[in-house]
């Protein structure tokens, strides 16, 4: 049953989380995707679309994570930063909350998916946290449960909470900021933090642009959900190299914002995924890690319309021998 409670995610919310925000994040570029044959994609409805790429992979940590972490820490008072900071995660996330932990001068602790790139794990590790390796059924049983008996201190959640969410929304001004005539952005669906901020802002700022969901056909719980008229279990769930998006499940405290803001979700293969990193590689010269690069192949399938769509490429952080095998890089 979905749990009914008061958010407190508003236009003004992610305008307050902006005035703070860039202590820890940057403004990232939007730049045009440059496509075989010409700038513009050609839609099964045969109108032509232009593909930007919001390019997170240039944040401090690789990811859009630091600005929800950020948001969601600065909001705690002096006796919680003395208990400590933890999360749970796929990598992501315990990047930016350790990152902002750090810069708040507090402890924090990862429980991190052991199926996480080393690169993650490395940089977290740089970072200061320490970490706690769980299979996937107990990271996502921690994400639902927002608890865990292993962890101690004052809980981050990497996307259920209204802070880290209205942080992430800054992604979202950014975007009309730099192309107000945009008419469709996609990111990829993790547990709905990322997506639920960018619809928030960009929907009250441009009400007639679309918001899209990308998930892979491994693991697309959303696109269950939204048949389903309610928040489902993905049937025959499986782990991928798109560690980043694609949960077993919609977590019910997210699914009023996810089913009332966004337009849809758009699932593509793991071919074409790979694809999108090879594009994205030799077109921009970015590394798209496999969530990113699911949010580019869901804007290259057409399935938003014609017009200016957004991907947003929410991170780079993926192993490189990895990346340069899904890209057919190596012999």
């Amino acid at each position: 049953m979905t749990q009914n409670i008061a958010r407190q995610i508003t236009i003004d919310t992610i305008r307050d989380a902006a005035r703070t925000v860039y202590t820890a994040a940057v403004r990232t570029p939007l730049v045009r995707l440059d496509l075989p044959g010409g700038s513009r994609a050609v839609p099964p409805a045969g109108e032509p679309l232009e593909v930007y790429l919001k390019l997170e992979t240039l944040q401090p940590i690789g990811s859009f994570k630091i600005r929800g972490a950020h948001n969601a820490i600065r909001q705690l008072s002096p006796e919680q930063l003395r208990q400590g900071v933890w999360t749970v995660s796929a990598g992501n996330a315990a990047q930016g909350v350790a990152l902002a932990a750090r810069l708040a001068g507090t402890k924090c602790s990862v429980m991190v998916i052991e199926t996480a790139p080393e690169t993650k794990i490395n940089a977290i590790e740089c970072l200061g946290a320490s970490i706690v390796r769980v299979s996937w059924e107990e990271a996502w049983q921690t994400v639902e449960r927002h608890h865990s008996d292993r962890m101690n201190g004052v809980f981050i959640h990497p996307f259920d909470d209204d802070h880290f969410i209205s942080g992430n929304g800054t992604i979202g001004l950014e975007i009309v900021e730099e192309l107000p005539d945009v008419d469709a952005v996609v990111a990829a669906l993790g547990g709905g933090g990322l997506l639920s901020g960018i619809a928030c802002a960009v929907r009250s700022l441009r009400p007639q642009t679309q918001v899209y969901a990308a998930e892979p056909a491994t693991a697309a719980p959303l696109a269950v959900s939204l048949e389903a008229g309610q928040p489902s279990y993905f049937p025959d769930w499986q782990a991928s190299f798109v560690d980043g998006a694609g949960g077993k499940s919609v977590v019910p405290t997210m699914w009023p914002l996810l089913s009332q803001w966004l337009a849809g979700s758009i699932v593509v293969s793991l071919d074409d995924v790979a694809q999108a990193m090879k594009l994205v590689a030799e077109r921009t010269h970015v590394i798209a890690e496999g969530a990113a690069a699911c949010a580019v192949a869901a804007a290259l399938s057409g399935r938003t319309g014609a017009g200016k769509v957004v991907a947003v490429v929410s991170g780079g952080n993926i192993d490189l021998g990895r990346f340069a095998t899904l890209t057919g890089a190596c012999p």
